[in-house]
């Protein structure tokens, strides 16, 4: 493994080296002289820390010559600090040797996202799509600056395809076209902004309820926005608890009120029962005109319509106010976005007209992204719903075998109904965590099983988590291991390659058994 960092000092205009690398090439550095005639060049280094109280202007020229160029540099960093990769404005290099600079630093990058995007289980992102169709319209500034159905005089723009996401996205929440209005947004969190930005400009006096799971822009809305607002308890499994919001709307049933639905909370993956807080709010009261829904659908909101649960209708046929999704999460896309949809009558409560645009200010930013309206467009005709619905069963499908396989394993695990987000109890080792991406809150972790994740990689991730958890806890047991009813061992179905059983001793066994040794090796890989 290469040293956490090697220290730079300049002692009288010369470089010296305070460090160890293990790596397989010598670290290579050119001292720059008193004139900066020579830039100093490193190789194989992960990151570069200077000496002294970051006053690295001396060396503000080093240029990397080969980043990230083997495995182990691949792997994520021990700690939470961002290399800087310096911008190569060193008026002592030629275009020509900053050109080639440049190629050799962003081949490098592109391995390391590669290797990384390997492992890349506590985030929702569907990897599975190809967008090298798109790739010459990276040479256009396309901007859908205003509002996505009114032109303006900017003509580099993508709003045909704007429309027709709009539209595709409000046929699959139920809602006509002339009662609608929506936008492409940067992401899910733009979209809970806009949604409870228009909630507030309709019911000035409301107060903002939303569970104690919901995602932090909902609070963060309620900051920005200065709303009052509540934070409901949940339940165990993460969904709002009914009787905790039933208790607050009568505690303040003399103010409007704004309700965060969740249409998949961020942590535990659980779907809030939108007919349930309907009915609860007509019950305490509420007339359809002193309340506003908004639902964050971030991940899940496109694959409820797909799921085949009755309580998955999420339709404008309700009194809702708005939807959001992400758009980079379960459908995919190369960068972040998402869509909103919300009815017409409540969007008109903060639009207004700008000559300067000649058009209407409607968005919560002004300029907007036109290629992500492109991007989306293109996986929803690439894909189609029979696509999108392949997608859907394969995740539920493929989320109940990773629960079952932790749980098989010895570790506690939970998958709600209608989610693809399992929770298990949080890894020992922190390397294991970073080298998963895994998304961690308190004791608890969660794997976000995706179109991109087969089987087999639910296999390696969950027999790397046992070798983890052996190095941690010093043994081959399963820390707390599931007794079966009967006496026989548990034994996995073959989900993919190599086979799995828990005895009632609670010690695994696999088709390849692996010594302590292995187990406790600091350096064992799976990958």
């Amino acid at each position: 493994m290469l040293a956490k960092s090697i220290r730079l000092n300049r002692i009288n205009g010369a470089v010296k080296v305070q460090g160890c690398l293990a790596g397989r090439d010598p670290v290579r550095l050119e001292t720059p002289s008193a004139r900066g005639e020579k830039t100093a060049i490193y190789t194989r280094l992960q990151h570069l820390q200077l000496a002294g109280d970051r006053d690295d202007s001396q060396f503000s020229g080093v240029a990397v010559q080969n980043y990230a160029s083997d495995m182990e540099i691949l792997d994520p960093t021990p700690n939470n600090k961002v290399f800087a990769l310096e911008v190569l404005d060193d008026d002592a290099h030629s275009v020509k040797e900053r050109d080639e600079a440049v190629k050799v630093i962003l081949s490098a990058y592109k391995k390391k996202l590669r290797h990384r995007s390997n492992y890349h289980m506590g985030y929702p992102l569907n990897q599975a799509l190809d967008y090298d169709g798109l790739t010459d319209l990276m040479q256009f500034c396309i901007n859908n600056l205003g509002d996505p159905f009114i032109e303006s005089n900017y003509g580099v723009h993508s709003r045909e395809f704007e429309v027709g996401v709009l539209n595709w996205f409000a046929k699959l929440w139920q809602i006509e076209k002339d009662e609608f209005w929506g936008c492409v947004t940067s992401c899910g969190t733009e979209g809970n902004l806009h949604g409870l930005y228009v909630g507030r400009e309709n019911l000035p006096d409301g107060i903002l309820y939303a569970s104690k799971d919901s995602h932090y822009s909902v609070f963060k809305a309620a900051r920005m926005y200065r709303m009052d607002s509540v934070k409901v308890d949940s339940l165990g499994s993460g969904e709002m608890d009914y009787a905790s919001f039933r208790t607050h709307l009568l505690e303040n049933k003399h103010r409007p009120a704004i309700v965060n639905v969740n249409i998949g909370t961020t942590v535990k993956g659980a779907v809030d029962d939108l007919d349930k807080i309907i009915a609860i709010l007509a019950e305490t009261g509420y007339t359809q005109d002193r309340f506003y829904i908004h639902c964050d659908g971030a991940l899940t909101g496109i694959m409820l319509p797909f799921m085949k649960d009755k309580r998955s209708m999420l339709s404008f046929s309700k009194p809702i106010g708005s939807i959001s999704v992400s758009g980079h999460k379960f459908l995919g896309a190369p960068a972040p976005c998402g869509v909103i949809i919300m009815r017409y009558k409540a969007a008109k409560a903060m639009s207004s007209d700008v000559e300067y645009l000649n058009s209407r200010d409607t968005t919560i930013t002004g300029s907007r992204n036109g290629q992500a309206p492109i991007q989306l467009w293109y996986a929803l005709s690439r894909k189609g719903s029979k696509g999108i619905q392949q997608d859907v069963d394969k995740c539920l499908y493929n989320s109940r075998v990773l629960k079952d396989m932790l749980q098989a394993a010895g570790f506690s695990a939970m998958l709600n109904e209608m989610s693809n987000t399992v929770v298990f109890e949080r890894p020992r080792e922190e390397a294991f965590v970073r080298r998963w991406q895994l998304a961690c809150e308190g004791d608890i972790a969660h794997v976000v099983v995706m179109p991109n994740h087969d089987v087999k990689k639910l296999e390696d991730f969950v027999l790397d988590y046992v070798r983890s958890n052996a190095r941690m806890t010093g043994t081959p047991h399963v820390d707390r291991p599931v007794v079966p009813e009967d006496d026989a061992p548990i034994i996995l179905p073959n989900y993919g390659s190599g086979a799995m059983s828990l005895t009632t001793e609670g010690y695994m066994q696999l088709e390849d058994p692996l010594d302590l040794d292995e187990l406790m090796a600091p350096n064992v890989t799976t990958a």
